[in-house]
């Protein structure tokens, strides 16, 4: 009954050692994993200059230009389509439809969030649609989520959610904010 006594002592001594180890071993790897992570020094000018060049591309009518704002694995849930895109191939196949409504942009209200390597801007922005040579406008509520990699000096959307507007906003109502 020692012997018994001993060997499952033995054996629990061993089991919490190998345990200790491993969770040293592991908390100690985690830090220098931290170290790593490097954000962005930016600022919601820069953020806000995104929208602009998000936009210019779409005067370009040139679906790649568009598409390349989006990160590989972007998500655009779009105003005029019920289809969400998930990837760039989508994301461009939409562009390629709405681009021919020749939209033009501005920023009714923005906010501006920046955490690290991710930039959000969310509010809203007023869309001019030439369809049949008739101008019309669409405000849509939007959010985009930016982010940039690491290594990558390169601010990329990885999530773009837009959709009209429920009620008609008057001009008094609009603001633009930062």
């Amino acid at each position: 009954m020692n012997l018994r006594l001993l060997t499952e002592y033995m054996l629990n001594k061993t089991l919490i050692s190998l345990t200790i180890t491993a969770l040293t071993s592991f908390s100690i790897s985690l830090p220098s994993q931290a170290e790593e992570t490097q954000c962005a020094n930016t600022n919601s000018t820069e953020i806000a200059s995104l929208f602009d060049k998000w936009n210019s591309s779409l005067q370009t009518g040139n679906p790649e230009q568009v598409t390349a704002n989006y990160a590989a694995n972007g998500v655009l849930l779009p105003t005029v389509s019920n289809k969400v895109r998930h990837n760039k191939a989508e994301i461009k196949e939409y562009f390629q439809k709405f681009l021919l409504l020749k939209p033009a942009g501005k920023i009714d209200e923005q906010n501006i969030r920046i955490y690290c390597n991710l930039a959000i801007n969310s509010g809203v922005y007023t869309f001019n649609l030439t369809q049949n040579g008739k101008v019309n406008q669409v405000q849509a509520r939007y959010t985009f989520v930016y982010q940039k990699a690491d290594g990558d000096n390169k601010w990329l959307i990885v999530e773009h959610h837009s959709s009209a507007m429920p009620e008609k906003l008057s001009g008094s109502q609009t603001k633009k904010r930062n």
